[in-house]
């Protein structure tokens, strides 16, 4: 169930003395962040705010994450499970979410290789206000769009090529160099690669047969 202010009440609370265990995934990449705890007033305040707010057992307060570290965790979706007991958490952490400094509790959790997408378009973004040289990136960004926009076909020219001419490793690099352009391009034009896959989605339902 997606939850809203609408509907908190409607989670089974008493099943454990008013506590539920919230699990916290980064919204991007899937990466599953941290667990804590929540009591309704935490669950309404991060309704509410959009900032992740739990219950803090050793403190026995409402605990906004980030709230002296300022590494926030900016709600994107909140939903319970089936039995209305464990609630999981879609975020976009802003730095790292474990106290160690490590971006998720599990740190040593393998990850599939297309989460580093996430990674890498979070990157992307925060050179957008950055020095144009302080990196390529950045550079890109001062050139302005048409200029990312024509390093987007030139690198489509040269990935086709490499496709044409059956050599793998120059497909894979210059497939690596497209994909980095596009992505700086989207950003450029304030378009995320969720917006990309929303369309994706669409379509792919939008095909399937009646």
């Amino acid at each position: 169930m997606k939850l809203s202010l609408d509907n908190v009440n409607e989670l089974a609370w008493e099943k454990m003395n008013g506590l539920l265990p919230v699990m916290v995934q980064n919204g991007y990449s899937a990466q599953m962040l941290m667990q804590g705890y929540m009591n309704v007033e935490a669950l309404q305040q991060t309704l509410r705010t959009n900032k992740v707010t739990f219950f803090s057992r050793s403190k026995q307060r409402l605990w906004m994450k980030g709230e002296s570290s300022g590494h926030t965790l900016n709600l994107l979706e909140a939903t319970a499970d089936c039995d209305l007991d464990a609630i999981l958490i879609l975020a976009a952490p802003k730095g790292p979410t474990c106290h160690t400094g490590a971006t998720s509790c599990w740190y040593d959790s393998a990850l599939p290789d297309y989460s580093f997408l996430a990674e890498l378009e979070q990157l992307i973004a925060d050179r957008k206000d950055e020095a144009p040289d302080s990196s390529y990136t950045a550079s890109l960004y001062q050139k302005g769009i048409k200029r990312i926009a024509q390093k987007v076909g030139e690198e489509g020219v040269e990935t086709a090529l490499a496709a044409a001419t059956g050599d793998t490793e120059e497909l894979k690099n210059e497939a690596a160099d497209l994909t980095y352009h596009l992505m700086v391009l989207l950003q450029a034009a304030d378009i995320s690669m969720a917006d990309v896959v929303a369309v994706l989605r669409a379509r792919h339902t939008a095909a399937k047969p009646a």
